[in-house]
């Protein structure tokens, strides 16, 4: 079967297009270029400090698209004076056509057959879905799910690349069923090649693995309202294939033609069911699941393991479909195999409110306190950069265990020339900072305040607005707080081709109730449009900033000046 597939998608690995569709070939144009091209040009000065970036730059990017007959190549470029970059496809590729009930894909892709089994790993090579009418479906997958990557001898070196086995893999998912009535049967098995680098790293835990994960879904309607699901799922992993073989009892252990049970197996297990309730108006279900300590499948980047949780929920929409509840509530707990010296218990739960009492109100209310992975990032970064090209390579990831937001929003004003609008948005988050599964400051809170209001001229084509912003974060020896307004005017000319903007804020940080900075900007601007290919823009930025922090400038000012040009093209 490995032999078969592998040979097919080689027939068609030569071809570059994504998602396109067999059938077209011959009623698509023959031909159809697109693409766009970007030229900005930076100027920058400072007083009061040493410059902190060049007094002129340049960023021009574009992209292009042939298209033929349907089938399609995209390519980008970035040049820049301080790095130079070009992208394609051929080192990176995806291909996916798709012809009547058959799809195809080969290239770097990734599948998804279910959370336990393979989801979402980017793989080379490829894998077909196969859905005839009927009742019975198909999809298969073989590829490299790792590459090779030698160990590094020089130990002095920072930023090295971790050393990598060589990892093949392959699957199969079999489904009978239409609609909330179905079965799914899946198989999926990956190995790493032993000698697929030239010695093993064992100081720095390296190992190759093997691993075969077996899964069994199921859903049933029932009542006309009920619906009940369940997957359970069996993963066997060798951590370290070199061991000696051995006779083991796991119904996966005797499945020796496609793995092979070691001293080093291990065996785990996952299994979820929920039931559900449908009426209208209201929806009503529980939810169990429980996830083996150690559970891991090589088809999967990441797994949440060691827990088990009961979970119930509701939903209802009331006053004549103006106010939508959603409540989730429930238990978890780790420790499953009670080797862990103490056991998390908590309580977890969700609520999610939605009231439009008329057109002209907005409420909503939501709260949380379920673990998530999230990127905080406060409106400040915004309001105090300098270029749109700060900040694109900050990523702040943050393990959020409570979230609740409050927004309201009213717009008010019966003159049809003028539009009002209020808005005001309250944010807290308690969360603890990681890299890895280091906790690197724990306990800490943030609350974000943004109120707006917003006047819309519409004769004139002018709008003005009004903000006040403010961020808090509370940690276990430091507070700091950032706050302050933000005052905007806009208008549009000539048909809303010239479109001009004139803005300014005021901010001040404070720690432990001491300030420490001020920051005063304003900015300007304009872009206009030409046929609609060309555009021009500029954009003028001027940022005083002042410090009482000791070994800092006391006050430095720094303008940034940006001239962008854009045009986009299509030959057909």
């Amino acid at each position: 079967m490995k032999s078969l597939l592998l040979t097919v998608f080689c027939i068609i690995a030569y071809s570059i297009l994504n998602a396109q569709n067999l059938e077209s070939i011959g009623k698509e144009k023959p031909l159809s270029i697109t693409g766009g091209i970007s030229l900005n040009q930076i100027v920058y000065g400072v007083r009061g400090i040493e410059s902190r970036r060049d007094p002129y730059s340049y960023y021009a990017s574009g992209n292009i698209n042939f298209s033929l007959y349907g089938w399609s190549c995209p390519l980008s470029f970035s040049i820049s004076n301080q790095n130079t970059s070009f992208q394609q496809p051929f080192n990176q590729y995806s291909l996916h056509p798709t012809y009547k009930w058959i799809t195809a894909h080969a290239g770097y892709t990734s599948m998804t057959f279910s959370p336990y089994t393979v989801n979402g790993h980017i793989f080379l090579g490829g894998g077909i879905d196969l859905a005839p009418e009927g009742k019975f479906k198909f999809s298969a997958l073989y590829g490299r799910f790792l590459k090779a990557v030698e160990p590094n001898s020089d130990t002095t070196l920072q930023n090295v690349a971790t050393p990598a086995f060589k990892r093949m893999g392959y699957g199969f998912k079999a489904s009978y069923g239409d609609g909330s009535n179905f079965v799914d049967v899946i198989t999926f098995h990956a190995q790493d090649e032993v000698n697929s680098i030239q010695f093993v790293p064992e100081d720095q835990g390296i190992l190759p693995e093997e691993n075969l994960v077996m899964s069994i879904a199921a859903g049933k309607s029932l009542f006309e309202h009920f619906l009940v699901k369940a997957e359970i799922s069996a993963s066997a992993l060798s951590r370290d294939t070199r061991a000696a073989e051995a006779d083991q009892d796991h119904p996966l252990a005797k499945a020796k033609f496609i793995y092979t049970p070691r001293i080093s197996s291990s065996y785990y297990k996952a299994f979820k069911t929920s039931l559900n309730y449908q009426q209208d108006g209201y929806a009503l279900g529980v939810a169990y699941e429980r996830i083996d300590p150690q559970y891991r499948t090589l088809g999967s980047y990441y797994f949440n393991n060691d827990l088990e949780s009961i979970t119930a929920n509701g939903a209802v929409a009331i006053l004549q479909g103006k106010m939508n509840v959603a409540v989730s509530a429930g238990t978890q707990r780790d420790n499953l195999d009670k080797t862990k010296i103490s056991t998390m218990r908590r309580a977890v739960g969700s609520i999610n409110i939605g009231y439009t009492p008329t057109q002209k109100v907005n409420l909503g209310v939501s709260y949380s306190n379920f673990q998530t992975y999230t990127n905080i990032r406060s409106q400040f970064i915004d309001v105090n950069q300098l270029t749109p090209y700060d900040n694109l390579d900050t990523l702040n990831y943050t393990q959020i265990s409570q979230n609740a937001t409050v927004t309201a929003m009213y717009m008010f004003g019966k003159n049809e020339n003028k539009r009002q609008t209020l808005n005001c948005n309250l944010t807290f988050q308690d969360a603890a900072d990681k890299q890895g599964e280091v906790t690197q400051n724990s306990g800490t809170q943030f609350y974000n305040v943004n109120t707006a209001y917003a006047l819309s001229i519409v004769p004139q084509n002018m709008m003005v607005s009004v903000s006040l912003n403010a961020a808090l974060n509370k940690g276990a020896d430091v507070s700091s707080k950032t706050l302050g307004p933000t005052v905007a005017v806009s208008k549009t000319f000539f048909e809303k081709k010239l479109r001009t903007t004139l803005s300014s804020s005021y901010n001040n940080t404070y720690t432990n109730s001491e300030r420490v900075s001020t920051v005063l900007n304003g900015r300007v601007n304009g872009s206009i449009s030409v046929q609609k290919k060309h555009n021009l823009n500029l954009s003028l930025v001027v940022v005083n900033r002042s410090s009482n922090r000791e070994g800092s400038a006391q006050e430095f000012t720094e303008f940034t000046g940006t001239l962008g040009y854009s045009y986009s093209f299509g030959l057909r």
